[in-house]
This record gives structure tokens, C-alpha cells and sequence, in this order.
């Protein structure tokens, strides 16, 4: 099992943590999209029992701990309290064994969290296995163990709908890649519970063949003796967002389009929440695809004065506007934490694993460290992508700089750890061990979702900094400080098209042996996204004997700075 401690932490106080590098709340009674600047897929969000509280969470694929909670008070301020789910799925040791090696773009997809009659509940559709939900009463403690409301393939992108009636339905979209389906919404009805379907499904609506292919991603509502299905169609990067109503959970539905690009740069705006506050104002909640950087979090005014909730500023979206109504006072600021000193007894909520967790990819320590041990690569390992101690999180910003201190502690030739970002395209720097020394590397894989194999170059060679003195299975230690910096796209660049140069965001290394004096180390990089994710960086510690003892990096701390 996972920590329980990453599952089960208690509510932070509110206004705790300023992000350096991305905070959408000006100060001034305004706020500029993103409200998240980060790779939080799909979410969606629900008015807790206060009326004053506001619950998030979003796709979360193969990575555990998986459904992230984000907690509110205003719709802008946003903080990591919890997952929902620990390993995928715990109860089932059939799919625990499945899940224990990556499964990119796998797992959790579109997730849809809902408060009734005193629980919350999250919906999600595993497109390989079927319809899951875990519940609780509380947000921020434990989430009771998935339970698989119907089983199949080409399920995603579920939403549950409690009736004025007590009857409960079920909306959801369709995966082409397992149904070889897509683009049309059914609905059926499920148990009052809501743990097992009891109807057949209906489609609803077609999107195929018009305007509103891709139509996925639904949510279910009621509002002034209507049924309300909103839904993203038209693609991911470049779609749009619909609403349709009916006087039937069954339809027909007619539609409109409520939100689109327009003339703003904004581009597919759709996929996400609405809430309505306790103070009378309607918000939706949505995200942008940024390529490289995944799918942020934009915030929406919605405007029912027409009969149909029309977003943004007539239909196109907001890049700044007033924050919404709440009982916050001071107008104190919370972002996700990104920075980690590494000495609590747990490890921070931003941080995920690749694959389910196992106590030997890495434990928190009593010494100010986490420790993370050398994964075991296969015989015919050709690059990371088959790593799942890859302890990683999201992109918290365009432009940032990452700087962590590691001691690398090696038994073994081969033993390798430092710093990565990690998609389908990977680069690290790492020091790993060659004899007596380590060598300092530029490790970077294209096409690394292929089966390409890695390239290395030798930036310098180093002298352990400690050494072992006793004779019983020796170590060697390396004490570095490594760093990354993500810039923007060159705009002199894009305007004279110079060869190569395809406007992304770049990565640069650097590293030092003091912690003052950075020397460049390796090519740049252009970061790009993973399965279904955004790109993300942490840590990578691998080695390649069967059977040597497992060597370990131990993270001192990471900082997250301009």
C-alpha cells in the first residue's frame, strides 16, 4: 500500500503557499488565467456542504497517488489536500499486479466529482476495465476502496446525476482506441446508491459527422426544470464547448455552443466544471491544452440570462476579470506547493510515481532526505519510459528554474540518479557510476513511447566526494547540486524561422559541486508532453545489474524559482 500519509492528510490551513513562479491572484480584486498554471486534466468541481467550500479534481491516469482533491474558497486559490486514490485499484491484486509497471495515458480519465445527501463521489472510467467510484464524507481523509460500477472496455469521461426523484443516470463518453466508437454521449440509469447500472445505455447525442466530432468529456445537470449535458467537442487543442438541454435524462437534446476561441488566444476552451455559489453567481471551470505543458485550468464567468449558460465574455474567454463572491477575508493567496525541503516524515502532494507504488522505489527518511533506490532496469531495457520509481510532478509554470541537492550513494558499476524531465521525449542529467568515479551525463531519448534507446554525453568526470571505510559492501558518494531552467519560445526566433527551431519551451542543464558557482552541462532540450500528460520533472534513480546490491539518491531538497 501507499503511504497512508500521502492519502490521508489532514486540511492545511488556508493561505499558506505563494508559488514564485505562477500565482493567478493580482491582488486587487482580479485574477488572470490560469487560475492553475499546471497539468490538471479534465477537472471538474463541486460546492462542498458549507456552500463555501469548493472541491476539485482531475484526470490522473496511470500516476499515483491518483485523483488529486484541490480545495477553495474562491474558485482562484487553489491547494492540494489529498488523493482519492492510492494504488490502481487496491482490492483487486489482479489490476494492482497490472498497474505495478507504467501504463501511460492508462488508469483514470476524466473524472467527475459530485456532492449528495452528505457524501462526495468521484466517477471515472478506466477505458481498459470499466466505471469506477470511491466516496467519502470528508474530502480531505480517507476515500473508501474503488468500486467498480460497470465493467468493460471504452468507458471514460463518466458523470453521475441524482434526481429530484432520488433516481440516479450516468452520462459518458467513448474511447475510439478500445470501442473503435467515439463521439456520441450515452446515458443510462444506475442504482440509487449509485454503484451499479441498472438501464441500458441511450445515446443521447451524435456527434459524428458534424461540427461537434470528439463530443466527450460530459457532465450531468438540472437547472429550472431542465437536464443539462455540458461536453467539449471538436478536438482537444482546438474545440470548443457545448451545452445542450432536455426536459429528459434520455433526450432528444438540442444544443448550443457556449464558449469558444474566438479572437482571444485561448485556444480550445472546454472540458471542465460549472458550479453555482451560495452568493447567486455561476463559474465554469475549464482547461486549455498547452502542448508540452499539459491542460491548465482556466476560470470562466457563465451568464444564464439568455436561457443558456453562455461563458467567458459572450462566448470567448476571459485572460483577466473580477474574482468571484466569498467570505474570504485579506484576499490571501494559495497555490499548489511545488518546492519540497524533504523534511517531513512524508512526502509532499505534489509528487507522483509512475506505477503503483512499492516501498522499495523510495521512502522519506529521519535524516532531512527522501531516499530513492535504484529501479532494476530490464535485460532489454531500451529507455525510461519502462521506469516506475520515476518520482515526478507537474510543470508549475511557462518559464521556471528547478535546483535540487543530492548525495548519489553507489554499491555498483552502473548506478545512476539525478534530475529529469520526463515525456515522450526525455532528458536528465545524472551522475552514475563508472569505477572508482562518476560521471556526470546528459542522458535524452526522442520517441522514448517507441522504444528508442537513449543517447549519452559526457559532460566531466567526478571524484566521489565521500567513500565508504569499511570493508563490508563499500559505497561510494557523490554530493551535487543540479538544476534545470525552462524558458520560453524566442519570439525573434519564430519571426525569422530559423531552421530547427520549432517555438517549444527549452530545457537547459546545469550543475554544481558548491551550490554557488553553476557550469552548464549538456545541449538544450525541447520539452515536450507526455501520454495524455503534460511533461514533468523529479527524479530518476536506475541501475542496470540484476544482482547487485540497489544503490539509492537521497533528495536533500528541490526549490522551484523564476
Amino acid at each position: 500500500m501507499i503511504l497512508l500519509t500521502l492519502v490521508c492528510a489532514p486540511l492545511l490551513g488556508w493561505g499558506q503557499y505563494k508559488s514564485e513562479v505562477w500565482s493567478p491572484d493580482n491582488g486587487d480584486g482580479t485574477y488572470t488565467n490560469p487560475v492553475i498554471n499546471a497539468d490538471y486534466s479534465d477537472p471538474d468541481v463541486c460546492v462542498g456542504a458549507s456552500g463555501e467550500d469548493y472541491y476539485m479534481t482531475a484526470s490522473s491516469f496511470q500516476c499515483v497517488p491518483g485523483l488529486p482533491i484541490l480545495h477553495s474558497k474562491d474558485l482562484v486559490n487553489w491547494e492540494i489536500i489529498n488523493y482519492a486514490l492510492g494504488n490502481l485499484y487496491e482490492g483487486d491484486e489482479a489490476l494492482l499486479q497490472h498497474f505495478s509497471t507504467p501504463r501511460h495515458g492508462a488508469g483514470v480519465w476524466a473524472p467527475s466529482i459530485r456532492y449528495h445527501d452528505g457524501w462526495y463521489y468521484i466517477y471515472w472510467g478506466d477505458p481498459d476495465f470499466g466505471v469506477y467510484m470511491v466516496k467519502t464524507q470528508d474530502p480531505a481523509g480517507k476515500w473508501e476502496a474503488p468500486v467498480c460500477v460497470i465493467k468493460g472496455q471504452g468507458y471514460i469521461d463518466t458523470c453521475p446525476l441524482w434526481d429530484e426523484d432520488g433516481r440516479c443516470y450516468l452520462v459518458n463518453g467513448w474511447a475510439n482506441s478500445r470501442s473503435k466508437y467515439a463521439s456520441v454521449l450515452t446515458v443510462r440509469e444506475l442504482s440509487a446508491d449509485g454503484t451499479k447500472a441498472i438501464g441500458e445505455p441511450v445515446i443521447v447525442f451524435d456527434g459524428n459527422g458534424t461540427e461537434n466530432r470528439t463530443c466527450e468529456g460530459p457532465k450531468f445537470y438540472q437547472r429550472d426544470g431542465w437536464y443539462w449535458i455540458m461536453c467539449p467537442a471538436g478536438g482537444v487543442p482546438t474545440g470548443f464547448q457545448l451545452a445542450m438541454r432536455s426536459k429528459s435524462p434520455y433526450g432528444p437534446y438540442e444544443h448550443k455552443i457556449v464558449l469558444a476561441q474566438g479572437k482571444t488566444n485561448i485556444n480550445g476552451p472546454h472540458q471542465g466544471g460549472w458550479v453555482h455559489t451560495k452568493y447567486g453567481e455561476d463559474w465554469f471551470l475549464h482547461f486549455q491544452d498547452k502542448e508540452a505543458y499539459g491542460r491548465v485550468v482556466h476560470l470562466n464567468p457563465v451568464d444564464w440570462s439568455s436561457g443558456w449558460p453562455i461563458m467567458g465574455k459572450k462566448g470567448e474567454p476571459v485572460s483577466t476579470y473580477k474574482k468571484p463572491k466569498s467570505s474570504i477575508e485579506n484576499d490571501p493567496i494559495m497555490n499548489p506547493v511545488e518546492s519540497d525541503e524533504f523534511d517531513a516524515p512524508t512526502l509532499g502532494k505534489q509528487w507522483q510515481w509512475h506505477a503503483n507504488y512499492d516501498e522499495k522505489f523510495g521512502t522519506a527518511t529521519a535524516f532531512g532526505t527522501y531516499r530513492i533506490y535504484t529501479h532494476k532496469l530490464s535485460e532489454n531495457w531500451q529507455n525510461f519510459w519502462e521506469v516506475p520509481n520515476l518520482l515526478l510532478q507537474k510543470t508549475p509554470a511557462d518559464a521556471f528554474t528547478v535546483t535540487t541537492k543530492i548525495r548519489m550513494t553507489s554499491k555498483a558499476d552502473g548506478q545512476t540518479g539525478g534530475l529529469i524531465m520526463m515525456g515522450l521525449d526525455y532528458s536528465a542529467l545524472v551522475v552514475k557510476r563508472v569505477g572508482k568515479d562518476f560521471q556526470l551525463l546528459q542522458l535524452t531519448c526522442k520517441d522514448a513511447d517507441k522504444g528508442k534507446s537513449q543517447t549519452e554525453q559526457l559532460i566531466t568526470t567526478l571524484k566521489p566526494t565521500a567513500e565508504d571505510q569499511i570493508d563490508y559492501k563499500p559505497g561510494i558518494h557523490e554530493d551535487i547540486y543540479l538544476r534545470l531552467k525552462v524558458t520560453l519560445p524566442d519570439v525573434d526566433k519564430l519571426k525569422n524561422n530559423r531552421q530547427g527551431y520549432d517555438g517549444k519551451p527549452q530545457v537547459s542543464f546545469s550543475y554544481s559541486l558548491d551550490g554557488k558557482k553553476f557550469t552548464d552541462g549538456g545541449e538544450i532540450f525541447i520539452m515536450c508532453q507526455g501520454k495524455w500528460i503534460g511533461a514533468k520533472f523529479g527524479f530518476v534513480s536506475v541501475e542496470t545489474d540484476p544482482k547487485c546490491d540497489r544503490g539509492w539518491l537521497d533528495a536533500d531538497w528541490i526549490r522551484i524559482t523564476k
